[in-house]
């Protein structure tokens, strides 16, 4: 019964926790983006960047265990190209974009989407607070 339980966390919560377990394996500029208003894919985004294709292909398999051991979800769907710069993971309700800082640069998904609400990092620290693996 707990999985079910674990399986109906919302999307806006998802992405926080996503963002968290990126953040304590230690991906730079994270991002949460609410494209419920402007996108018919997903609901959020969240789009970190990674200094080496190993700490990208790192980031990604580590964020897919815990979200499975957290709430029972794989992704939909994954792709990455063949040199690991850019992994994307598909969870339906939120997409995550995982970068080596090049490809982040140069693609700039947050300029493309700027029409689309940025989730504040404090908000989405303090939604994921009791799923960090540093929690008091």
């Amino acid at each position: 019964m707990e999985k079910d339980t674990k399986k109906d966390v919302s999307s806006k919560k998802l992405s926080s926790v996503i963002a968290r377990v990126l953040d304590d394996k230690k991906a730079s500029d994270i991002l949460i983006l609410n494209v419920s208003g402007v996108c018919v894919l997903s609901d959020y985004f969240v789009i970190a960047s990674a200094s080496s294709t190993t700490q990208v292909k790192g980031l990604t398999s580590s964020l897919r265990e815990r979200i499975k051991e957290l709430f029972g979800r794989i992704p939909n769907g994954d792709e990455n190209d063949l040199k690991n710069r850019w992994n994307l993971l598909d969870y339906g309700d939120v997409i995550v974009h995982i970068m080596h800082n090049e490809q982040r640069e140069n693609y700039a998904l947050e300029k493309f989407w700027n029409h689309a609400l940025k989730v504040d990092r404090q908000d989405w620290e303090e939604d994921s607070k009791e799923y960090s693996q540093y929690a008091n």
